[in-house]
């Protein structure tokens, strides 16, 4: 099993060639879209790097759950995401970070919660599963 520093550095080749930044951008903390720049269709490409990079399997949703909000107001009032969202979001993403973002939950920054560090985190709890 690679270790947490070789898979961030095969998570950082992978961000380099996928959305053409520089390796000196990449930070653990850095954010995919405001930080890197990816749009939408890069986080398709991404995955499919990550799987070829990895030998893994990465079900649709599970490592960028983007659906998880759209249109249930359950999850979301008013531009916020509510503690059940909040709870939901800690089911789907125990890879992530939401400290930061539970103290303002706007469904804006919810973007900032997919950084490199999530995806080498993702990546190690998918390789540790396997091993």
């Amino acid at each position: 099993m690679p270790t947490q520093a070789e898979i961030f550095k095969k998570v950082s080749a992978t961000l380099v060639e996928a959305l053409n930044v520089d390796h000196e951008e990449i930070q653990p903390t850095s954010t995919l879209q405001g930080d890197l720049g990816a749009e939408s269709i890069d986080f398709l490409d991404i995955v499919f790097r990550l799987e070829r990079e990895f030998g893994i399997k990465i079900p649709r949703n599970e490592l960028f759950p983007e659906s998880i909000f759209q249109g249930d107001p359950e999850f979301v009032l008013n531009g916020k995401v509510t503690e059940k969202g909040l709870k939901e979001l800690r089911e789907k993403m125990p890879f992530a970070d939401i400290g930061k973002f539970e103290r303002n939950p706007d469904m804006t920054a919810i973007s900032d919660l997919f950084t490199v560090d999530m995806i080498a985190k993702y990546i190690e709890g998918k390789l540790g599963s396997k091993a």
